[in-house]
C-alpha cells in the first residue's frame, strides 16, 4: 500500500472509494460491534419502521470513510485524532455507498490535516462530517 507523507499533501485534494452494502456486510458488522438493533438485523421488525425496511448501521458506513484515510488519503500510517459525524439518510441493502475525503486545512508544525469527510448513495449525502488526521512525515 502506497499513501502519503505530510509533505505531499495540499488542500483540495480528495481520495474515494465505494462499496456496495449486502445483507452479510450488515450481520457481519451487528457480530463485531455487538450492535443488534433489529432495525439491521429483523425484516419483519424493520417493516414497522419509518424505513420499512432493514438498513445498515450508520457506523458502518463511517467505517467506510476511516477506510479512505487510512488505505488512501493520506494513507497507510495515518493516525485517526476525531471525527465528527452527521447521519442524513438511511443506508439500505443493496446500495452504493461512495466516501469521499478532501482535505481542507493543513497544520505544518503538527502534521495534521483537516479532512470533508461524506458518502453518498445516488449522489445525495447518507453521511457528512470532518476529520482531523495526523499524516505520516517522510523517514529523515
Amino acid at each position: 500500500m502506497q499513501g502519503f507523507f505530510f509533505d505531499e499533501l495540499s488542500v483540495g485534494q480528495s481520495a474515494e472509494m465505494s462499496r456496495v452494502v449486502g445483507s452479510a456486510d450488515i450481520e457481519a458488522f451487528a457480530e463485531v460491534s455487538g450492535d443488534i438493533n433489529p432495525v439491521h438485523l429483523d425484516e419483519a421488525y424493520a417493516r414497522t419502521t419509518t424505513f420499512g425496511e432493514r438498513i445498515a448501521h450508520g457506523m458502518l458506513s463511517a467505517a467506510y470513510i476511516s477506510a479512505v484515510l487510512g488505505n488512501r488519503l493520506p494513507g497507510p500510517g495515518v493516525i485517526y485524532l476525531s471525527q465528527s459525524l452527521r447521519f442524513r439518510r438511511p443506508v439500505r441493502i443493496g446500495d452504493l455507498v461512495v466516501a469521499r475525503v478532501t482535505i481542507i486545512s493543513l497544520d505544518q508544525a503538527k502534521a495534521r490535516a483537516t479532512l470533508e469527510t461524506v458518502c453518498e448513495v445516488g449522489g445525495k449525502t447518507v453521511i457528512d462530517g470532518e476529520a482531523l488526521v495526523i499524516a505520516p512525515r517522510r523517514p529523515a
